[in-house]
């Protein structure tokens, strides 16, 4: 059975910009997801329908349509809780906050990045803390990202609503509804 943080990592190397690995590690999530949330492996598959069809170019080119055209769906959580903002900046700031307590690098992006937040669930065993990113920013955010992507059949989307299934469905088991909540803060 694979643990929540090896699917984290999972879906963060598919939510960076896409490189020959992508049919690869798509693969191994979707099957690290029948295996623990049948439910977002049902959204995932329309994703892995879609780049078995594709070519690297043709992925690269509707990775950047969902997300890099369009400031509605930017992969960047800060910004879609916040805008472009004060609020955002103190977002960033925190985040940076917290990985330097954990030693982790945003390896060259912005800390706020979809795929960098996930890396971080994925590497930093801290169910409490992790719970509380996904509870307060990521699923929220993830809202958003979905809602902006109009075309319903967009293979993005679909691995977006595949995360925000998996996402919701971890949250519901490890944070319990009668633990107490700190949120972070994003404005």
């Amino acid at each position: 059975m694979p643990t929540n943080l090896e699917l984290c990592l999972s879906f963060s190397r598919l939510l960076s910009y896409p490189n020959a690995q992508v049919k690869m590690a798509a693969a191994d999530c979707y099957k690290q997801l029948k295996q623990c949330d049948p439910q977002a492996a049902m959204a995932f598959a329309n994703f892995i329908n879609f780049l078995e069809q594709q070519e690297l170019p043709q992925i690269e080119e509707l990775y950047t349509s969902a997300f890099d055209l369009q400031a509605i769906s930017f992969p960047y959580i800060g910004y879609q809780l916040c805008g472009e903002s004060q609020a955002r900046t103190m977002f960033l700031m925190k985040l940076q906050e917290i990985y330097n307590q954990h030693n982790f690098s945003s390896e060259g992006e912005l800390p706020d990045h979809l795929s960098v937040m996930l890396r971080f669930i994925g590497t930093v065993p801290d169910p409490q803390g992790n719970s509380e990113i996904i509870s307060d920013a990521l699923l929220p955010a993830l809202e958003k990202i979905i809602q902006g992507i109009e075309n319903q059949a967009h293979p993005y989307r679909q691995l977006l609503v595949s995360l925000q299934t998996y996402l919701t469905n971890l949250v519901a088991i490890e944070l319990p509804e009668s633990a107490p909540q700190k949120e972070l803060s994003h404005g």
